[in-house]
């Protein structure tokens, strides 16, 4: 099968590259083949493999993973000595090429590290290829054999080829270790198909696609998006990459996305994607291919915001460690201000839909007791050990920095649009200029946000991000002719809870402050049923306490009747329990009504 060349750096094309050739060491046994060769190694080499992928602030351990480290040059093998849980030493020749073989398991079905069986191969770098001390700068080169027995498979990635077949196999060359680590890899029997957006190639993979999948839908709204989003930033400008990847693995149950530099790897249920035999209507789309719209919007706003322009702190990545930044609340806050917002400009949803997306974020955030203990710039610092980690307590001491800072965003544009200087997408285009698409810190925003919107914003920066004030939302809102109405709540939400039920009622989270945490109800209790004192009516015999075996929760009232209290029966830790629940006063939550009134919305950020 022939090949095809691209020009590459001299670098990139001599031995002083490094090179890594991955391959199939055994596809039912999940793993990996990998070879890298140093042409020019320290006489004390050390490697290590990255305990991180950016864009997902955790450590992951990813060297868990790596089995058989070997290394040799020539015929001689040399010494290995391991330093910490993902650094080694080699004792080298330094006038001799270094040869490091190895294998890593490969068995995680996301976006964030590694996946392979007899079906689809997909990988990241930072959990494959380990890292060159020394030479992290340096051109970097990645060959991909194909699997022998897979003859159908082919190979997708947006790393530059420099020798690939017509299948995708081949060499690929990197400037530098960041750079090649950034282009995940998708290996199988795939779906694609592409488009232009400003004039640029955008390609999208879809794995395990069912038979009613409609590709031609998702490739004419996903360049909508695309349009939109490079519009944004450039208007009839040309975007920052010269060709994209969207890579969307379909699966039975899941959702996610991480963003690369000129590619995104995606993960939905297939139910989510769009069928032939769907309306094609912006206001007939069902809930599930809108949130995987959005999830594509906001992975490619990624493509600005946070790729490139970024928090200073992640100028240059540091893959052994923790990386930590106080921006969150921005980078991902506010390109989640901006997916969901990107889709109505895009005419993919209308208002209403619109409006349900906003009110759900905004429920979210006011019915989680935590927003009133931790700022949103705390929760960015503290991503590594809590947002990542969820438990029972999560919802009573953090706050999402992506809900609450996409509402920080709500409340800086709808501020900057009443006061009629400027908005806040002026406020982003102005900050890409000012940073030349890099590095960023807090005191930028400050700054451009003074210049722009005329006047110091201190005090609001102080409330909203560094502080845990309640944010303005119901007056800036009706200012710009939305109606914010209060509704009745759930009975769970008004009873300050969050269960799973089926079979029984088991609960996951008791909320700070309700009648639940007073009552004495905790996470991990098994609801059995109600017992309650029914009226005594005149001239009778006080009636007997009753008891109900609960298995819904909404069938409470209907077991309380106009009672006020009730005894909750309870299992904890096999122990039956009896605990006093005074029954709440209805509970509201918000939903959101656009008016008609044209001059209240003319400044609206949907139009």
């Amino acid at each position: 099968m022939g090949t095809r060349q691209r020009k590459t750096s001299a670098a990139a094309d001599g031995i002083t590259a490094l090179h890594y050739t991955v391959s199939v060491a055994s596809l039912h046994g999940h793993r990996y083949a990998v070879q890298l060769t140093v042409p020019r190694p320290a006489a004390r080499q050390r490697v290590s493999l990255p305990v991180w992928i950016p864009g997902s602030y955790l450590v992951r351990e990813f060297a868990r993973h790596l089995q058989g480290l070997r290394a040799q040059q020539g015929r001689r093998a040399c010494a290995l000595e391991q330093l910490d849980k993902c650094s080694w030493d080699i004792e080298c020749d330094p006038g001799k090429p270094l040869v490091l073989r190895y294998e890593v398991y490969a068995f995680d079905n996301s976006v964030r590290t590694a996946w392979l069986d007899g079906q689809r191969g997909f990988f990241n770098g930072t959990g494959l290829l380990l890292c060159v001390h020394g030479q992290e700068a340096d051109a970097h080169a990645l060959t991909i054999e194909p699997p022998a027995d897979r003859p159908d498979w082919q190979l997708a990635t947006a790393m530059t080829p420099q020798a690939v077949d017509r299948r995708g196999f081949g060499r690929y060359v990197a400037a530098s270790y960041e750079e090649l680590v950034d282009h995940p890899v998708e290996l199988g029997t795939f779906w694609s198909g592409d488009f232009k957006a400003g004039g640029v190639t955008h390609r999208f993979v879809v794995a395990s696609a069912p038979a009613s999948f409609d590709g031609e839908r998702l490739l004419r709204d996903t360049q909508k998006i695309c349009e939109t989003a490079i519009r944004f930033w450039h208007g009839a400008g040309r975007p920052p990459h010269r060709h994209y990847l969207f890579m969307l693995n379909a699966v039975d149950e899941g959702y996610g996305g991480l963003e690369h530099r000129n590619s995104t790897a995606l993960i939905c249920a297939r139910r989510e994607l769009p069928r032939h035999d769907a309306p094609d209507s912006a206001a007939r789309v069902g809930d599930g291919y809108v949130t995987l719209l959005g999830l594509i919007s906001h992975e490619y706003f990624h493509t600005w915001n946070v790729k490139r322009l970024r928090p200073t702190e992640f100028e240059h990545y540091r893959y052994e460690c923790e990386n930590y930044t106080r921006l969150l609340w921005f980078f991902e806050g506010f390109t989640s201000y901006y997916d969901d917002l990107l889709l109505l400009r895009a005419g993919l949803i209308d208002d209403a839909a619109y409006l349900k997306l906003l009110n759900k974020h905004m429920n979210q955030v006011l019915q989680a007791p935590g927003r009133q203990r931790q700022s949103v710039a705390q929760a960015s610092f503290d991503a590594w050990v809590r947002y990542y980690r969820p438990d029972e307590n999560t919802a009573n001491s953090t706050i999402s920095y992506y809900t609450k800072g996409a509402l920080v965003a709500l409340c800086f544009d709808l501020t900057l649009r009443h006061e009629g200087r400027t908005t806040l997408d002026e406020l982003m285009r102005a900050l890409w200029r000012r940073c030349a698409g890099g590095p960023m810190q807090e005191s930028d925003f400050v700054a451009e946000l003074a210049e722009l919107g005329g006047r110091d914003f201190s005090a609001e920066l102080a409330a909203w991000v560094h502080g845990t004030d309640e944010l303005p939302l119901k007056p800036l809102l009706e200012a710009h002719g939305i109606v914010v109405l209060e509704e009745p709540s759930q009975l769970a939400q008004a009873l300050g809870l969050r269960v799973s039920e089926g079979p029984g009622i088991t609960i996951k989270v008791v909320l700070d402050g309700g009648p639940a945490a007073r009552a004495g109800l905790a996470a991990g209790d098994e609801w059995l049923g109600v017992e309650l004192t029914p009226p005594r009516r005149r001239g009778r015999p006080a009636p007997a306490p009753e008891a109900w075996r609960l298995t819904r929760l909404d069938d409470l009232p209907l077991y309380a009747g106009t009672a006020r209290s009730v005894t909750v029966l309870v299992a904890r830790d096999k122990r039956l329990l009896r605990l006093p629940l005074i029954l709440p006063a209805q509970a509201t939550t918000w939903r959101l009504l656009a008016r008609e009134a044209a001059d209240a919305r003319s400044t609206w950020p949907g139009r």
